[in-house]
């Protein structure tokens, strides 16, 4: 089930994909996905320095860009299923590899004389980036390339622009040659960041699933939640946040984890939408579970320049208590429907599980250790991890399943055809961050914004908000928080947000548009494998989600959230924040020990909100919050009485 999460690729659902049909495609699609990889784990080890290559890094993204884009034209067709590759995709893929690797082995001339070789740029440049915009509209549809190109109008005609957002226009060669070649462009942060740091952990996940560890955390969620109340729906809960953390995609931990939690749930008695709405909320909240979150712990790191430990422990608690909603609400909902435990037939025995799989939390202590002890870049932590799973899983076996070398190489071949959707978003994102730096935009849109923001904070955020939901609708998460963290992280931070508070804020609602109607890719996924409504399954999703539209509001008001603030700080806001949580929970499921009356679903709805506000939010807040803590004790503790008064 992890390694499903992972691995989405060619057959995750939104892309338009058919198989290579040409014998030649079949035959050359292995070498290539593998050729990505082994160039990933080569710079990751620093094999270049090691054997005394001066090389740029640059030249290790072209050559992942161009082999990326040959496999997107080689398998990615316009044509009809069943139809043979068309010429035209075979000279896509050729042009895309010719253009690719001249710019790979050419890049230190043309950076040092970028200037003096007009030409030669502007052709490389003209040809890949058509290639990736055409690679773009096959692998994400249209949402992404309409807001890419309505970059590429603006780069051209903001000049023309009225107002405070005019722009610095570029001439048409101008824009090609720059944005095509510039490591501030299309070869620069963002394709670095993918490339170099979540490629790595896409192969780890590839290691998890032929190894047998996707199968160990599936039995573990199983033996520890599978025997309470609601257990199919604890045990999604629980295998999402596991493996949501590694995947890269939402939709993809849906579609991969799904397939088995959906129906487990279905079987307990969930009724369809809720079974899908819990899925979509799970599976949506894993991309900003620490360790890993997706890749949005990388690149946030590298954008703000703080170390990638500082980011994961700014994580922790909103992913607390996003999860702790989702699953007080199951639990909650189990209780009032009447939901049973898993089959007893069906749940794993714990003891025989840690028996057997002890060894795969290992390679994550590995990398946990690597990063926060060792300070060794996120690469070479995942690196490491990778490694000591590839030691014990080469003699160790879990249910039968042991890693053997032909695994290796089926996940060398993995990693790349899963990177191909991810390494054209971060290309796609270095034009877009391009674009907005060379034309101005950046500044004049901060302008407008902060001008917006001096009147009133919160309608500065309530626009933030609405604006990455718009945004972040169909794309994927990587595209979603380059996108946001560039357009609408820096006018908050210039009206005095703290800066990681302002990246988690973009990233949590840029994300909560993975279940947010009308264009809900997460929530809509997950109806399609319970057999239930799209729209129906969207607003339950956005029940159980809840925390992901109210917490970041929070963090942004008050940083104790993100564990800034004194000890005392932190602790209470974490202790207020859980109770909030749970009262809320209550509130909308409308259960606590029993059905709730109207009037009391209100009264903890609103008590819980109060709690939830941090003390040092605004002058006064603690008084809010203690009339919040007062109220939802008096309504649990009438609850509570009431419940035994009726059960004797």
């Amino acid at each position: 089930m992890a390694g499903a999460d992972v691995t989405a690729s060619w057959d995750e659902p939104g892309l338009r994909t058919t198989p290579p049909d040409s014998p030649w495609a079949r035959r050359l699609t292995p070498y290539l996905c593998g050729l990505i990889t082994l160039i990933v784990l080569a710079w990751a080890a620093e094999l270049p320095y090691r054997l005394g290559l001066a090389l740029y890094s640059e030249q290790a993204l072209a050559a992942i860009l161009a082999l990326s884009l040959t496999l997107v034209f080689l398998g990615v067709s316009v044509r009809r299923p069943g139809g043979s590759l068309p010429w035209y995709d075979w000279v896509a893929s050729a042009l895309a590899l010719a253009a690719g690797g001249y710019t790979a082995v050419r890049y230190p001339v043309l950076a040092e004389e970028f200037f003096f070789r007009p030409l030669e740029t502007t052709v490389l440049g003209l040809i890949l980036i058509v290639l990736v915009v055409e690679a773009l509209r096959r692998t994400t549809g249209w949402s992404l390339l309409g807001v890419l190109l309505l970059f590429f109008a603006y780069a051209l005609f903001g000049h023309l622009v009225p107002g405070r957002l005019a722009g610095r226009s570029l001439e048409v060669l101008e824009m090609f040659s720059f944005l095509g070649i510039d490591n501030v462009a299309m070869l620069g942060l963002p394709l670095r960041v993918i490339s170099t740091m979540v490629l790595i952990f896409i192969f780890l996940g590839q290691l998890l699933l032929r190894s047998g560890g996707s199968a160990f955390f599936s039995d573990l969620a199983s033996a520890l939640m599978g025997r309470s109340r609601g257990g199919a729906a604890k045990i999604g809960v629980f295998a999402s946040a596991l493996f949501g953390s590694i995947s890269g995609s939402a939709v993809a931990n849906v579609a991969s984890t799904g397939v088995i939690t959906i129906p487990l749930m279905l079987r307990s008695g969930y009724k369809p939408h809720v079974s899908a709405a819990i899925e979509a909320a799970a599976s949506t909240g894993g991309q900003a579970m620490p360790p890993i979150m997706g890749a949005a712990a990388f690149l946030m790191a590298e954008l703000l320049g703080v170390s990638y430990g500082e980011v994961v422990l700014a994580a922790i608690l909103p992913a607390i208590l996003y999860y702790l909603a989702v699953f007080i609400q199951a639990d909650l909902e189990a209780g009032r429907q009447g939901i049973g435990p898993v089959v007893a037939a069906e749940i794993p025995p714990l003891r025989k599980v840690l028996r057997e799989g002890w060894y795969f939390p290992i390679p994550f202590a590995v990398l946990i250790i690597s990063l926060f002890r060792w300070n060794l870049t996120p690469a070479t932590a995942g690196l490491y991890a990778a490694g000591s799973l590839i030691a014990l899983s080469l003699v160790l076996s879990y249910r039968g399943t042991r890693l053997r070398w032909g695994d290796l190489l089926e996940s060398l071949k993995g990693t790349g055809q899963a990177s191909v959707q991810i390494v054209v978003i971060g290309a796609v994102a270095g034009l877009i961050i391009g674009i907005v730096e060379v034309t101005g935009l950046s500044f004049g849109l901060t302008f407008v914004l902060v001008q917006l923001g001096e009147n009133s904070l919160f309608l500065l955020l309530a626009l933030t908000a609405v604006v990455c939901i718009i945004l972040g609708m169909g794309m994927p998460t990587t595209a979603i928080y380059f996108l946001l963290a560039t357009l609408a992280a820096p006018p908050l931070v210039q009206l005095g947000v703290q800066p990681m508070a302002a990246h988690m804020f973009v990233l949590y609602f840029g994300l909560m548009s993975m279940i947010t109607p009308p264009v809900a890719l997460a929530a809509f996924t997950a109806a399609n494998l319970a057999g239930a409504e799209p729209i129906r399954t969207s607003i339950t999703a956005l029940r159980f989600g809840w925390p992901g539209f109210v917490v970041p509001i929070l963090f942004v008001l008050s940083p104790s959230l993100l564990l800034y603030g004194s000890p005392l700080e932190v602790t209470l806001a974490a202790v207020t924040g859980m109770a909030g949580i749970w009262m809320v929970s209550a509130g909308l499921a409308g259960y606590l020990v029993g059905p709730l009356t109207a009037f009391t679903r209100v009264s903890l709805g609103l008590g819980g909100l109060a709690l939830l506000i941090p003390a040092q939010a605004f002058p006064g807040a603690w008084l809010l919050e203690s009339g919040g803590a007062v109220l939802c004790l008096f309504l649990v503790t009438r609850e509570i009485r009431g419940r035994g008064t009726s059960s004797s």
